[in-house]
């Protein structure tokens, strides 16, 4: 019996993910390159996670209130963790068509770049995780993880477009590498 409920929680957990992801999508995000289907984003597993985290702290904090307040303490920082991840997965994404991109990010208004605007790359290795890091035009930054949904077919395209709009060949990028995450110049010291 117990498992049953484990199982109906998990499934309750996961649908009110999906949810909250497909009514966000509908309500804040109109422009074409949103409705392009084409995107960058966080693996659903910082959704999930969120959403648990969540669920285990205001469990948390309701038993704690019954029998120990440091129990409600740790509730209510679990279920305030669980909310962040959530956040911070429903607020970013990079949208993007064969002109250019949008970037949203948590606080920050959507901006819109055309490829001309990457002025070059940085790779990081974090923790095992290759982070690519493009500069833009307007000295704002977009941190891309290996990780994430869509993140090399993005690359490819502003690549592309990135040649396109400044009237490069291909060919002539002696600094293209994708097989080493290499798609833009490298970052000058």
């Amino acid at each position: 019996m117990q498992w049953l409920g484990v199982l109906l929680v998990a499934a309750l957990v996961f649908g009110a993910c999906r949810l909250i992801d497909k009514g966000f999508t509908k309500l804040f995000r109109s422009q074409a390159q949103h409705l392009s289907g084409l995107s960058v984003r966080l693996s659903k597993k910082y959704a999930a996670a969120g959403l648990i985290l969540f669920v285990l702290g205001v469990s948390a904090i309701f038993t704690g209130i019954r029998s120990g307040v440091i129990l409600a303490v740790c509730g209510g920082i679990l279920a305030a963790a669980g909310i962040c991840l959530v956040v911070y997965y429903m607020t970013f994404g990079v949208f993007y068509d064969g002109e250019g991109f949008l970037l949203t990010t948590f606080g920050r208004k959507t901006s819109g770049y055309r490829y001309q605007d990457i002025r070059c790359q940085q790779l990081y290795n974090a923790g095992g995780q290759i982070v690519i890091e493009l500069y833009l035009t307007d000295d704002r930054t977009v941190q891309l993880q290996a990780s994430m949904t869509g993140v090399y077919p993005f690359l490819d395209k502003a690549f592309e477009g990135w040649c396109r709009q400044r009237g490069i060949r291909a060919e002539d990028c002696a600094f293209h590498d994708p097989g080493n995450s290499c798609w833009f110049p490298p970052m000058e010291d």
